[in-house]
């Protein structure tokens, strides 16, 4: 897929080296707070390893409030940064917590803007099991997995208790997510964070299993946009009902809903011989669940 999605590196450009040049090293500790960087057996992301990172934290935050997980508006990139620099943000779970009054004397905020911020959060309040799952951060859980754990496990409270073998069991669940998904809930700090989030009034909306499953077994690839709704809408429809959305096209792929503008998927799905959809034909395919 070079040129596509992955951009393709065609050659050096020599002429351009001045001389002192020197080769990539990969530095040892981390920018943020100093501790030591290592790269795990098997993949190619290095991590600092202190769990109390501030530069972690601030991701963690963000992470929590993004669309998909908690979708908390108006905590950006620099609000996250502020209240983790002043120390009134040490995990997702002090969100809850923070001080109207306190968030106004931040630069760039005031009153206005700090209820807007204090609204958000307890909208936030009222959240599906597996977009709070997502939004805990655990390693190698996407918005897919969380999907997947949530309609198996049903509450909460299931899924923390799970063991490695219960977790390995269910479709989808491999090794290294059932590793990660019991050594997230097997740390004290995460369990205290999860303890303090459900303290602040979380309420978990009812069992994730699909109240129809016309698409069970049934794999989309979206390309282009929708008129009728955004991407991230048509997917969640997809999976309550039943059926699996991925971002590239294969022999095991059972419909391309094609929008607006589609790109080289249309053109991948026509060489495989899949079956194409048009928003038409997609909504009426969903219409009624």
């Amino acid at each position: 897929r070079a040129g596509d999605v992955i951009p393709e590196v065609v050659k050096a450009i020599t002429s351009k080296r001045t001389g002192g040049e020197q080769p990539f090293q990969m530095p040892l500790v981390c920018p943020e707070c100093g501790s030591k960087v290592l790269r795990l057996k098997g993949e190619a992301v290095w991590r600092c390893v202190n769990a109390n990172c501030p530069a972690q934290a601030k991701e963690r935050i963000k992470h929590f409030a993004c669309k998909g997980a908690f979708d908390i508006d108006g905590l950006g990139e620099k609000l996250v940064g502020q209240l983790v620099d002043k120390g009134l943000l040490e995990s997702y779970a002090d969100l809850f917590f923070l001080d109207r009054a306190t968030v106004a004397g931040l630069e760039r905020m005031g009153e206005k803007s700090a209820q807007n911020l204090m609204d958000a959060i307890t909208r936030s309040k009222h959240i599906s099991l597996s977009r709070f799952i997502y939004g805990l951060g655990i390693r190698h859980v996407g918005e897919h997995i969380a999907h997947v754990l949530a309609r198996k496990f049903k509450t909460l409270s299931a899924l923390r208790s799970a063991t490695a073998e219960e977790l390995i069991a269910v479709d989808e669940i491999g090794p290294q997510v059932s590793e990660s998904v019991r050594a997230f809930f097997d740390f004290q700090e995460n369990q205290k964070n999860i303890e303090r989030v459900l303290d602040a009034g979380i309420r978990i909306s009812g069992q994730e299993t699909p109240a129809h499953d016309s698409l069970t077994g049934k794999t989309f690839v979206l390309t282009g946009a929708l008129d009728s709704m955004a991407r991230s809408d048509a997917k969640a429809r997809i999976e309550a009902l039943g059926g699996k959305v991925s971002s590239s096209v294969s022999g095991k792929t059972t419909y391309v809903v094609a929008g607006k503008d589609p790109g080289s998927k249309l053109d991948k799905a026509r060489d495989l011989a899949v079956r194409i959809l048009n928003e038409g034909q997609f909504v009426e395919m969903i219409r009624g669940h």
